[in-house]
């Protein structure tokens, strides 16, 4: 099951995103409130980090904070909306440093390396599908800091949007593979070398390198480069060069 964000209440979501009460809200009975809204979403991205998407559950999230499940739906509707506030929550907190004295190139390499990074830090939110992208502080702080690795290029407003969409849509990918690798090894206990060298007595058995010369070439020198069938670093590099060429075509034009 894929999970959506802005998948809950607009209105409620919003309000919660950006930390304000939008219109008449008749006051709540009861104790004050214990807990911020801030520390629902550490807690829940914290368990996220921790155990994946999975185990975030309101109940988990209450026993994090030791108060009770009923309790947790005094701050957030549900899932829906905690999930468009983790998500906000990790864009708010990516480093934004200063990309104005960089040329392009490397502007957008930067740009690259912390959404990487944020994927590597937070896996989960790879399997989180963001076609309707939760609209909050963190989100378009995000947005206008990258957008800054494109602009003075010459390019229209679109072309810039969509420039920076390739990017992003690259990193994501790169970065799924990556973690799909790393679960790999983790699940099987071996590393790449490992079983590919487990493989390799039956393959050797099976493959007919005359009938299928180009896959026994180049997979040898592949194999040989990136010690297994796949490197992520190298995937990750080489796209990446690729995508700046492009770009610079577009630029150049």
């Amino acid at each position: 099951m894929v999970e959506r964000s802005s998948a809950g209440d607009p209105g409620r979501t919003l309000e919660l995103l950006w930390r304000h009460e939008l219109g008449e809200r008749a006051p709540q009975r009861g104790p004050r409130k214990a807990l911020s809204i801030d520390q629902v979403v550490d807690a829940a991205i914290a368990l996220a980090d921790a155990e994946g998407l999975e185990a975030v559950t309101m109940r988990r999230v209450a026993e994090r904070l030791g108060v009770s499940t009923m309790s947790m739906y005094t701050y957030v509707p549900g899932k829906a909306e905690l999930l468009d506030l983790m998500l906000d929550g990790i864009y708010q907190r990516m480093p934004r440093e200063p990309l104005d004295d960089l040329p392009w190139r490397e502007r957008v390499t930067a740009v690259a390396a912390q959404n990487r990074e944020l994927y590597r830090h937070h896996p989960w939110a790879l399997k989180v599908s963001t076609s309707r992208p939760p609209l909050g502080p963190g989100l378009i702080a995000k947005y206008e800091h990258e957008l800054g690795a494109l602009l003075g290029l010459g390019l229209d407003d679109v072309s810039v949007d969509q420039s920076l969409t390739l990017v992003l849509d690259f990193v994501q990918a790169a970065a799924r593979s990556e973690a799909e690798a790393k679960a790999a090894q983790r699940e099987s206990a071996t590393t790449d070398e490992q079983w590919w060298r487990a493989h390799e007595p039956v393959l050797a058995e099976v493959f007919d390198p005359e009938e299928h010369p180009n896959a026994a070439r180049i997979g040898a020198a592949a194999g040989a480069e990136y010690q297994g069938a796949y490197s992520p670093g190298h995937a990750y590099e080489f796209g990446l060069r690729r995508i700046l060429d492009g770009l610079a075509a577009l630029i150049e034009g």
